[in-house]
Order: structure tokens, then C-alpha cells, then sequence
């Protein structure tokens, strides 16, 4: 069965989007690959957070990414910083990996762009880590979004020159997972863009029932339609797509059928998308709130997780120093 490891970043609470655009395939690729997940936080030191902040997060992905249906008896979930080997792996990378192709990296500029006060090395290096969280575990295949692509193809590089420079076929090349063929793009509620945390447009998973109607009420929409059958603008788009996502399809076809034929009532829509997005999510948040208040359990998933990814990175670790000729 094929390897697939992911990283899950430290920022924040889930929101429709994230659970539509990635955690549904997460939970889908836990039957049909050896899958394992972990909690990137020491990526997140590269902004300074807090040490409540680390604490506070991994615990709160943690809750959510189990709420969504991540089985960690099918797919071991890990926190970054527990398995020690990354970084002596991490440590070796960066022996290999060169000033000038670290700084051409896109995210590297877009980084030292937006926080010109904290260009640190870990910014510089972040693709030797994402290629040591993926290369110790050998893995086949890594689901990344777009803005990714090219720290997939630096941990390519790094594998091709790990084997090239010490003559022997190591580290396999791992390949990106995208999940265009089963993620939906999820659109914000401010009428353009997708959902997203720093748009400020997002509905959480973790939002009451109160805040979620207040939130989809105040959801942009226009005049109405004009006319018979005419295509649906940017900001009515937006509101159809996520009722196609949480709705049933008769619901839809109901509300569908009225902006056809130029009936529909904006405020009833919104007061039944609201409806459904909290009978959607109503399950989940429920299981969210078991899960953070079960402080002792997750910190058990967490340390069983830790447990299987140092098992099989204490024998990369031990047969790259070999290679490399340290003794172990």
C-alpha cells in the first residue's frame, strides 16, 4: 500500500472550506493509503507564536481533524515537534540544499515581502523541513494545494541529490496528491474569493448555531433577477454552491427553481442555508467540544502517533548515517 503523509498547518479553528476542500479527502484517503497526518509546529515558530499559541492549536486541530472523521487507528496523527529525528534529517538537507535556490523559492519572497521585520533562516530552510517530514517516512504521495508545488519539487530535488551525491538509490521521489477530482472550492460569504481565515469570510465548524445565522444573513446578494433563467452573478453563485454542498437536492431545486423564474426571496434562501449549514455541522461541533474537553485522550492519540512516526524514522535516521558514514 502506498505511503501518504501530510502536514496539517496550526492556524486556527476549520472552516467549511477546509473541511470540503481537503479534511473529506483526508478522511477518504485513510482507507485506501497507509496515511498519516501530523502537526506541523515548527513550521508555525517561523511567525514566533506563542508557546500558549503551539499548545493551544495542536490540541484544537487535534479535536477538530478527529470531529471530521480522521480514525488515528487507520491513520496515526503526530505532533512535528515529538518525533527528533526530523530534524537531524532536516540538519543533513540543509548541507545539501544552496543559498540561491532556497531564496528563489515563491514562498520564501512572499514571506519576506509581507513580514520584512522577521526574515529568519527557518523561512529560508522551510523546504528542507517540509522535505524531511516527508522523506523520513519515504512517502509515495503528498497532498498539497498549489502554493505547495514548488516545495514539492525542491523535496524532489533534495531526494534526487541525497542519492546522487552519496551514489545509491535512497529516497524515493515523492509525487503531489491533488485533490482537484474530489475537493470543491468553497466560496466566502462577502460575494467573491474562496473561504478563507484571513478573508474574514469564513463559516467554522465550531461556530454556534446563533453566529452562523448571523453570519449567512449578512451574506451578500443583489436586486434579484431581471430575467427568466439568467445566469446567477459572483456573490448568488457563491450562496447556490454552498446549499449544494449542505442542502438537500430538493431544497435546492426548490430555491433554484425561484431564482428561474425570478420568485426567490433572498432573506427566505438565507434563512434555510443557515439551517442546513448548522444541521451539517451540528454533529461535528458536538464531537469537537467531547473531544477538547477529553484533554487526557488526545494527548494519547497524540504520543501512539509519535510512537509509529519515530519507528520509522529511527531506521531512516539510522541507515542515512550509514550512508552519509557516521556511526551509529
Amino acid at each position: 500500500m502506498e505511503r501518504v503523509i501530510s502536514g496539517i498547518r496550526p492556524t486556527g479553528n476549520l472552516h467549511l472550506g477546509n473541511y470540503f476542500g481537503a479534511v473529506k479527502s483526508f478522511v477518504q484517503m485513510q482507507d485506501e493509503y497507509d496515511s498519516m497526518f501530523f502537526i506541523a509546529d515548527w513550521h508555525s515558530l517561523t511567525t514566533h507564536p506563542t508557546p500558549e499559541d503551539i499548545r493551544r492549536s495542536a490540541r484544537v486541530i487535534l479535536s477538530e481533524y478527529l470531529a471530521c472523521g480522521i480514525d488515528p487507528n487507520k491513520a496515526p496523527i503526530y505532533i512535528q515537534s515529538d518525533v527528533k529525528e526530523v530534524l537531524e534529517l532536516y540538519l543533513y538537507l540543509n548541507m545539501n540544499a544552496y543559498l540561491g535556490e532556497l531564496e528563489r523559492v515563491t514562498s520564501f519572497k512572499d514571506k519576506a515581502r509581507t513580514q520584512p521585520d522577521n526574515v529568519n533562516a527557518g523561512l529560508l530552510t522551510y523546504p528542507c523541513l517540509m522535505a524531511a517530514d516527508i522523506l523520513m517516512h519515504k512517502a509515495d504521495k503528498v497532498p498539497v494545494g498549489k502554493d505547495q508545488e514548488q516545495n514539492m519539487e525542491m523535496a524532489r530535488l533534495f531526494a534526487r541529490r541525497f542519492n546522487r551525491i552519496y551514489n545509491i538509490e535512497y529516497f524515493k521521489e515523492p509525487e503531489s496528491y491533488h485533490f482537484n477530482k474530489n475537493a470543491v472550492k468553497v466560496p466566502g460569504l462577502n460575494g467573491t474569493g474562496k473561504m478563507g481565515k484571513s478573508e474574514g469570510n469564513a463559516l467554522y465548524l465550531c461556530d454556534d448555531e446563533a453566529t452562523i445565522r448571523k453570519k449567512v444573513m449578512r451574506a451578500v446578494t443583489d436586486a434579484g433577477p431581471t430575467q427568466l433563467n439568467q445566469e446567477k452573478p459572483e456573490p448568488i453563485a457563491n450562496l447556490f454552491t454552498i446549499l449544494d454542498l449542505v442542502s438537500s437536492k430538493e431544497t435546492y431545486d426548490f430555491f433554484n427553481d425561484a431564482y428561474n423564474n425570478m420568485t426567490i426571496r433572498y432573506g427566505d434562501l438565507k434563512k434555510q442555508l443557515a439551517e442546513d449549514i448548522n444541521a451539517f455541522c451540528a454533529p461535528i461541533r458536538d464531537k469537537i467540544k467531547e473531544y477538547q474537553a477529553n484533554t487526557n485522550y488526545l494527548d494519547e492519540v497524540a504520543a501512539a502517533g509519535a510512537e509509529k512516526a519515530r519507528q520509522r524514522a529511527a531506521v531512516t535516521i539510522k541507515e542515512v548515517r550509514e550512508i552519509i558514514g557516521f556511526l551509529n
